[in-house]
């Protein structure tokens, strides 16, 4: 199966997803979700395919994440059900990823965000794997555009050690290999250069079955002459202070303690602070909750609620004006509506998370774990 922007074949037992639009950044379109969609669907029932994976061709970027540009267009044209229809699709696939019942293996070099992290966090619960590379800069963004973290990202950043979660949700710091494995956002290590060598080898290697394909992954990823070593990340060297200020409350509280923090002459607290203080106070706000919430839920609940959240943003929210000053104009200089983080009121964050759909009318309804 190939589209234009993406190649899907299988070989010696193993599928292959390699996204090819490079351009923008593999950026996925909705012709791309559906393509992804179709052959794991395929692929689940394949007796012959034993392994899934998913990479990119091109050095600069694994997946930017989905294709903002057209939300965008389709949320200033009104056309509400595009908009839904686009988001469902994509969280019907990374359920369907998380739920997988063979090794899927996400190679993630370059840039990673978004939904780029959506199609590939779930490999780590199929028994598969989370390769990340010295080239790679991992992040969810989205508070910096008015939304959240979503594709079910905020279940895996419920899990992170400490507060990570919390201030990689607030803030949308980019992670290099190191952070990622810190943060147990990533799972081994494998030089660029050996990528195109260990896709090469699973097309001709024999294997009995999707373990031993995973062992033989696992080995090529122990071959590199640098390791990174995630005890020596800026997240590792951080980690004190974001779970001192990132462990509880909300975007006022955590600003609060660090600009206390920065009074004292701490760079860290203080050029935190101002990060978070360019990001939208309500998506910040929503970021924190959605992240607490996922603690105590399945993955298919957190994709529900990423759906009810996309729908409210859209439609209260700051992520048009985030998307134009960030991505269309490049002003750099969004309207919030509502300017400041003390100025957030808890009752419509809590209204934001309030459903557009009954229980049984839910697109994703029938999701389980």
């Amino acid at each position: 199966m190939t589209t234009e922007d993406i190649r899907i074949d299988s070989a010696n037992g193993i599928g292959f997803i390699a996204l090819d639009r490079p351009k923008a950044l593999n950026a996925l379109t909705a012709p791309m979700l559906r393509a992804i969609s179709e052959a794991l669907r395929a692929w689940r029932h394949d007796h012959a395919i034993r392994a899934v994976v998913v990479y990119s061709p091109h050095v600069r970027a694994f997946c930017a994440g989905g294709d903002i540009r057209f939300l965008y267009e389709s949320a200033k044209a009104g056309e509400r059900e595009a908009i839904d229809a686009f988001f469902t699709d994509e969280y019907k696939l990374n359920h369907a990823i998380f739920t997988f019942p063979k090794p899927y293996i996400a190679v993630v070099n370059g840039v990673v965000m978004g939904g780029g992290m959506g199609i590939s966090q779930g490999a780590h619960h199929t028994g598969g794997l989370r390769i990340v590379t010295q080239s790679t800069k991992m992040a969810m963004p989205e508070t910096r555009i008015g939304l959240f973290p979503d594709v079910g990202v905020s279940w895996f950043l419920a899990r992170a050690p400490g507060a990570i979660g919390r201030y990689l949700a607030a803030t949308g710091a980019s992670m290099a290999a190191a952070d990622a494995l810190y943060a147990r956002m990533a799972d081994a290590f494998l030089d660029d250069g050996a990528l195109p060598g260990l896709i090469e080898s699973l097309r001709h290697h024999r294997f009995l079955d999707g373990v031993e394909i995973v062992r033989f992954v696992q080995g090529e990823t122990t071959k590199h002459k640098v390791a990174p070593i995630p005890e020596r990340s800026e997240l590792a060297a951080g980690r004190t202070m974001i779970d001192k200020h990132f462990a509880t409350g909300n975007g006022a509280a955590i600003l609060a303690s660090l600009e206390r923090e920065a009074e004292g002459g701490n760079e860290w607290a203080k050029h935190t602070a101002a990060e978070l203080r360019e990001r939208s106070p309500l998506s910040v706000d929503v970021a924190l909750q959605q992240v607490d919430r996922a603690k105590f839920s399945t993955m298919a609940e957190t994709l529900r609620r990423d759906l009810d959240l996309t729908r409210t943003m859209f439609e209260r929210g700051d992520v048009l004006e985030g998307i134009r000053a960030r991505i269309v104009d490049k002003d750099n200089q969004p309207q919030w509506k509502v300017a400041r983080a003390e100025d957030v009121n808890a009752a419509e964050i809590d209204r934001m998370f309030e459903s557009a759909w009954t229980a049984a009318a839910h697109p994703l309804r029938l999701l389980k774990d």
